[in-house]
């Protein structure tokens, strides 16, 4: 008997070292392989990509269609599709405006930012004037001169008239812009850079930290210290998606959020916020200590596949290969992410969201960023 119940302990251990083990490159290229067959698919006559269940944000929306096409520019087989890739960068053309953005109906910061980190891999010169005045449109929508004085140094979606319900910046545009103005400095040489002046790093830095629940550096009163929410990160100074708490000394503050948190991180990298800085250094400590991929965390599975997505882009900007969590484990995310992510993956290729909040429920959508998180962690 004794025998026995040592086997099957055996047994159930070598099944746990099983399951823990990290999937080999051939998987995750294999998984990357079958989420571009399914984009592939939906891409229309026109060259954007729809969801097939409702086809007609596409058209609104250009950065639907430019982010599967950076996700086939950095498939790691190297598999061009070029009549596929020409198809899509004709339609995002298409969508450029007299002001410099790229965009149709609204969102125009959003829409611009990622047409602008996909035009940036097309490597047709043709495009270098969309670029230029792409970059410039971004960089003009830092917000100075608020109402509200702790929106300056961040980005929304947009001016009025482009975006009239959404007037106010947030980190997730903020992180948006920041990224595709990096990316933009990163293929331009020095001398080339030294012309573009108009945007301000240290307002931007102050804009994150004002979104950061970390009294020391956020003057705000929703600004909240305590142990689950300090260095963390909330939607914009002021608010937060996953709502507020009331304090011991009957202050309301803010619950700080998985997605936002990442994104929190990234946007201080971006902004050249040095790494050992308190700011970053609390984030990677909250972000630490609430690591689960069961859910984005304070959010529940709203949001969560955004939230791999930024977690493989926060931890590699950030240079982590490890994560220690609250209970004191040690934790390769890339291993855990990608086993997550392929476990995920549906029979079609595609993944997508019980849950409709932030449009995931659009399978194209949710298997770009599925698919861009698995690049991401081939690419060390």
């Amino acid at each position: 008997m004794k025998k026995s119940l040592a086997l099957l302990s055996f047994l159930a251990l070598g099944a746990t070292l099983l399951a823990a083990e990290a999937p080999s490159r051939e998987e995750i290229n294999k998984s990357i392989a079958k989420g571009l067959a399914y984009l592939e698919k939906q891409q229309q006559p026109d060259g954007s990509f729809a969801n097939p269940e409702n086809k007609a944000p596409s058209q609104d929306h250009p950065a639907l269609t430019a982010m599967p096409l950076m996700a086939f520019q950095r498939d790691p087989a190297g598999a061009k599709k070029t009549a596929l890739l020409q198809k899509g960068y004709s339609f995002i053309r298409g969508k450029a405006q007299p002001d410099g953005g790229i965009y149709s109906s609204g969102l125009s910061n959003y829409n611009t930012s990622v047409c602008l980190m996909a035009l940036l891999s097309s490597g047709d010169p043709k495009d270098e004037p969309l670029i230029t005045k792409a970059r410039a449109f971004v960089a003009g929508q830092q917000a100075s001169n608020m109402l509200k004085p702790e929106a300056n140094g961040g980005f929304g979606y947009g001016p009025t008239g482009t975006s009239p319900k959404r007037q106010h910046p947030d980190l997730d545009n903020t992180i948006i812009a920041l990224e595709a103005l990096h990316e933009y400095r990163l293929r331009r040489p020095a001398t080339e850079l030294a012309k573009d002046k108009d945007l301000d790093f240290k307002a931007a830095i102050d804009f994150i930290s004002r979104c950061q629940n970390l009294p020391a550096t956020n003057p705000l009163p929703g600004a909240n210290g305590d142990a689950a929410n300090k260095g963390g990160f909330v939607y914009y100074p002021g608010y937060s998606n996953a709502g507020e708490e009331k304090l011991p000394d009957g202050r309301t503050a803010l619950r700080s959020y998985g997605s936002m948190s990442y994104a929190g991180l990234l946007s201080f990298i971006y902004a050249d916020l040095d790494k050992s800085d308190q700011r970053v250094v609390a984030a990677l400590d909250w972000l630490s200590k609430n690591y689960t991929l069961e859910e984005n965390p304070a959010m529940g599975r709203q949001g969560i596949f955004y939230y791999y997505n930024l977690a493989t882009r926060g931890l590699k900007a950030a240079g982590v290969n490890e994560l220690t969590t609250a209970k004191g484990q040690k934790v390769d995310w890339r291993a855990e992410i990608s086993r997550k992510i392929i476990s995920l993956q549906n029979a079609d290729g595609s993944w997508v969201n019980d849950q409709a909040r932030w449009m995931e429920k659009d399978p194209v959508l949710v298997t770009t960023y599925c698919v861009m998180a698995l690049e991401n962690i081939l690419a060390k």
